[in-house]
Parts: structure tokens; sequence; C-alpha cells
């Protein structure tokens, strides 16, 4: 059901879901454990996010010092039925008056270049943020000239001037938003559907490791805010948060992390066939092959025997726990004939990756 939700939303462009500040913090928590200096010195860039809806803004620049930023750029696209509306970065402050501060309906763009207590408080936090910017001490704040389509010149213009784009960037662009960020040749981090590993313009990239999975969401599940949240049906829609809940989404990223570098623990092929939790392979006196191409069928990545040293079709969720260290990808969905991966009794797993072991 919510594979078929999130496909629906896709088609209908419906692109509004903002991530929530927790699952931010876990995921970047896992680069810096990596490499605690791989935001230092560097310009981040926000390019599908409202600084006044944002928890990617407000992560950032909560964490401006911590991370040793150069300089933070964010920006909004106008059309967002809830344009500063959620973050309520100025609504907080009674002596800033709301009517205008709050433009209703331009594409904004922010960009930090310094952080500090300015209300002299003794703490840093989002106020400090609303009153430097109100003052334009060593920050800005302006409207965009255009909508805030990434595609627009000036959002090309501040992408050119960025190291790193983290953002959770529109579904139903998601070909076009990868495609930009390698032209441009960016280190990135953001939010797509799990499916996007099947497109043919984005497999490649992961074939040849430039670019890869995430550390991923708690669980595998990922909650969002939209406000379309009730459209969504039961199982998806959460009504005692109001978020909605997706298990086919994840991170795409070019920045290393630990997680990726971990070995997937394995039993050999005898022990899988005797012992394995699976009851589509407990018992069998063999794998099954295909008819197509010369390699065994592996239904679950757990399942993937130790011991094999040829080719592989896995799920594509094995993805998740690639070790690029471990396994080399072969190839993609299709066998020999250039037809689905085909089993020797007629039937077409989904979508498989054909893997191998790394030669030692």
């Amino acid at each position: 059901m919510a594979n078929k939700n999130l496909t629906n939303a896709k088609k209908a462009k419906n692109d509004e879901f903002y991530t929530q500040f927790i699952d931010i913090q876990k995921e970047i928590g896992a680069y810096l454990e990596y490499n605690p200096d791989v935001f230092r010195g560097k310009v981040v860039y926000c390019n599908c996010d409202d600084p006044f809806e944002s928890n990617f803004f407000r992560y950032f620049v909560l964490n401006f010092k911590k991370l040793g930023l150069k300089q933070l750029i964010t920006t909004s696209y106008k059309p967002s039925p809830i344009a500063n509306t959620q973050l309520g970065l100025f609504g907080d402050d009674k002596t800033l008056p709301k009517s205008k501060s709050r433009p209703k309906i331009t594409a904004n763009k922010f960009i930090i270049n310094e952080v500090y207590d300015m209300d002299g408080d003794g703490e840093f936090n989002l106020k400090d943020v609303a009153l430097q910017l109100k003052a334009n001490k060593h920050n800005e704040w302006t409207p965009l000239e255009g909508n805030g389509d990434f595609r627009s010149e000036e959002c090309i213009e501040l992408l050119k001037q960025s190291d790193i784009v983290v953002t959770n960037p529109p579904f139903s662009l998601f070909r076009e938003y990868v495609k930009q960020l390698f032209d441009y040749d960016k280190k990135f981090l953001i939010i797509g559907s799990m499916n996007a590993i099947t497109y043919k313009e984005i497999f490649p990239l992961i074939k040849e490791n430039k670019m890869w999975l995430g550390n991923g969401f708690h669980a595998g599940n990922a909650y969002f805010f939209t406000p379309f949240a009730k459209e969504y049906g039961e199982g998806v829609y959460m009504p005692e948060t109001g978020l909605v809940k997706f298990r086919n989404v994840c991170w795409f990223t070019n920045l290393d992390h630990g997680r990726r570098h971990q070995p997937l623990p394995l039993m050999t092929m005898e022990e899988n066939l005797k012992y394995s939790k699976h009851k589509e392979i407990k018992g069998k006196k063999a794998y099954d092959k295909y008819d197509n191409y010369d390699a065994i069928e592996v239904s679950f990545t757990d399942a993937i025997p130790s011991d094999y040293n040829g080719v592989m079709g896995v799920p594509i969720s094995f993805l998740d726990k690639y070790n690029p260290d471990q396994f080399d990808i072969v190839k993609f969905r299709h066998g020999d004939d250039n037809k689905d991966l085909r089993l020797k009794n007629g039937t077409c797993p989904y979508f498989r990756v054909l893997i191998r072991h790394k030669k030692k």
C-alpha cells in the first residue's frame, strides 16, 4: 500500500514531503562518525528548502559552528502550499513584525555566513538567526527573482558556489535533479524513492560506485510531514502524529559512511540450504538458476552464499547492505537476451541486481 501511494504521489507531481529533524540529525551523524571533518570549510546548499519550513535549514544553521561550515545557502520554491508556515522562524519573536518579516508568496534565498548569540542570552538558537537576518549582519535574506526552481539560472549559480548539496528534492524530478548534481560535480546527500535504483539513469551510477545508498532511516521507515497527509490511506497516514510513513524511501549520496564498509555476515551455500530461516531455501538441494543468464537466484540478501564464486541475482534491497569492498555489481535486471531474468520454470523475479563476491 505504501509503495502504491508513493507512486501515485509521484505521478501527480505531489512532491510536498518534509523531512523530520531527527532523521536528518541521525543520517548526518553517520557521516560525521566516519569523517568528523566532512563538512568543515564547506559551502552547503539546500536548494529545495524554504528556510521558514525546512528542518534541513534548521539543522545546519543550529550546527553551523560545530560542523565548521563556511557558508549555508538555502532556497525555496514559490508554489509551496505551506511556505513560511512550518518552522516559525520569525513567528516566535514578538519584536519582529510578522506582517512585514514573513513574505507569503515569494521564493526566498537565505545565505548564512556567520552565527552567534546575538541577543546575549548565553546560547545560540533560531531567534538569534532571525535577529541577524533582520539586521542583515553578515548574512543575507532576499527574495529570488524567479520561483526557486532548482533548474533556474539563479539557482544554478548558487549551486556552482556550493560544495555539498543536502535536501529532499522533488520525487517526480529525481532523474533530472541527480543529473544536475553530476553535471556540476557536486557532493550530495538527498532523499529519494528506492525505486529510483531501477531508473536507467541512476543504476549505472550505483554500479560504478559514483553514488550509493546512505545510512538509512530507522527500521526502514521514513516519516514525513505533508499538507496532503489525510489523502493517504490506512497504514500510510498516521493520525496520531499527522505524518505519513513510507518504507521504500532512502538516502542517496556520494559521501562515505561507515555502514557502507561493514562486511555482510553470510553462511556457506551448504549452511543456507540446511539452516536458512527462509522456507524458499531451507531443505532445497540447490539454488535455482536463471534460464537466460549464468547465475543463481538468491531471493534474500541474508541468503547470499559466502562460498559461491559465480554471479548471483539479488533483490534491489541488497543495495542497502552493499559493501563495495565485499561485492562487485555486474549488471541489472536483464539476461543475455536483454530480457528480464527468467528462472528455469519460466517465472521472472522482480528486478534483480546481479553481483559476485569481490576477488581477493
